[in-house]
């Protein structure tokens, strides 16, 4: 593991503490990476650019700049410049006169004016209107803005911290952001990994996660298993640290604090988005790398097919037949007759003819909610469906239950 960084901030504390109370948890080479540039660039008003996909925790990362600088005492303003309309958006930003439009019965301050002094954190800056970009490096060249329906500048003193989950280099190529603009952003950028990319430091956040939400909520957790965390390292996580945090919590109250093991956990994890392999995937792994995923992954599908044919053969040959609570009656077993290696042929009746699709549909959810007493949670996570196509089933096929 890295030197831990000693080097207090302005506020008396180091990195060290600032990262618990921020939450940036992690020992991953990437972590420190970003941990060790956070205190290289806090004391300085430098503008920073944060990469990294949605959920990677950049807003913390912002924070901790802030913490950690010369204007820690100083407001500290979130604005996520995607979640504003493109109509009000020079008005949010940078303020309004009275009478500047329809509905401005006074003059009002914007963000950076409300942040004057302090750090402005500019999230999703990638979806700013070209028109407001042109204003923005206005701003950051010159530390002055003309409020929307004014006339005279106004000064601001404002470090500016951005951050996107594009790639800002093919926006500039397609003209989709401004080159000047990007270049005087991207002073020092910093790369936020995916959670996929960091899996080693799952089990940190998941320990973070449980303790926070079990201590402001009062409720005794008797935690993961060894392999219901290595689940948790496994799954693919598209939406992060935020993600995570989310299923961990719900699925604390879910389970009433129970232990939670690698039988239980599968039924809660969100499936993954299969893809076609074949595809050009980029992916920052070797091809040796690659090629084992491959492999494991055929092998995980052969294994599930192999099972489900083993299941049907039991079902079909060995089960003897049982009456169900729903009056119907499984199909008899049918045991085949084998000569000289070879099945002998049997004369064509009705008995041997396949069922319809929807007798067969019908057959197994009875045969379902008659294993589980009726239970149709438990009947269609049996059957693999969700619950709401199991009651349009159970209403279509007028079953008694």
């Amino acid at each position: 593991m890295p030197t831990p960084l000693l080097k207090p901030g302005q506020d008396g504390r180091n990195i060290n503490a600032l990262r618990q109370e921020l939450g940036l948890v992690g020992e991953s080479p990437a972590i420190w990476q970003i941990l060790e540039t956070i205190e290289q660039v806090a004391p300085t008003d430098i503008s920073v650019l944060i990469i990294g996909e949605s959920g990677t925790g950049k807003e913390l990362i912002a924070q901790a700049i802030h913490r950690l600088g010369n204007r820690h005492d100083k407001p500290f303003v979130v604005v996520n410049a995607g979640a504003i309309p493109e109509g009000i958006i020079e008005s949010e930003l940078f303020g309004h006169e009275k009478g500047a439009f329809t509905g401005a019965v006074g003059a009002r301050k914007g963000y950076f004016e409300q942040a004057d002094t302090g750090t402005i954190f500019l999230d999703e800056i990638g979806e700013m209107p070209l028109n407001t970009q042109v204003k923005l490096l206005r701003l950051l060249e010159g530390k002055e803005f003309i409020r929307v329906g004014g006339s005279s500048p106004k000064q601001v003193d404002v470090r500016v911290i951005a951050a996107t989950n594009r790639e800002l280099e093919a926006a500039v190529r397609d003209g989709e952001f401004r080159p000047d603009l990007f270049y005087r952003l991207n002073a020092v950028n910093i790369r936020v990994p995916s959670l996929r990319e960091r899996r080693e430091d799952i089990p940190l956040l998941v320990k973070k996660f449980v303790t926070d939400f079990c201590s402001q909520n009062h409720i005794a957790f008797e935690g993961f298993t060894d392999g219901a965390m290595h689940l948790l390292k496994e799954h693919s996580w598209p939406g992060n640290i935020r993600e995570l945090k989310n299923f961990v919590e719900s699925l604390i109250v879910i389970e009433r604090g129970r232990r939670l093991d690698e039988m239980i956990l599968p039924r809660h994890l969100p499936r993954r988005v299969e893809m076609d392999r074949r595809l050009p995937v980029p992916v920052n792994r070797s091809s040796e790398e690659v090629e084992r995923e491959f492999i494991y992954r055929a092998l995980i599908d052969l294994k599930n097919e192999i099972a489900q044919l083993r299941e049907l053969l039991i079902g079909r040959y060995i089960a003897p037949p049982r009456r169900l609570k729903s009056g119907y009656t499984d199909s008899p077993p049918i045991v085949p007759e084998f000569g000289n290696e070879v099945a002998a042929e049997s004369e064509p009746s009705p008995a041997n003819d396949f069922e319809s699709i929807e007798d067969m549909e019908k057959r197994l959810i009875a045969e379902a909610l008659d294993r589980t007493n009726g239970n149709k949670r438990k009947a269609a996570t049996l059957l693999k469906i969700s619950e709401r196509t199991l009651y349009r089933k159970i209403k279509e096929y007028n079953l008694p239950f």
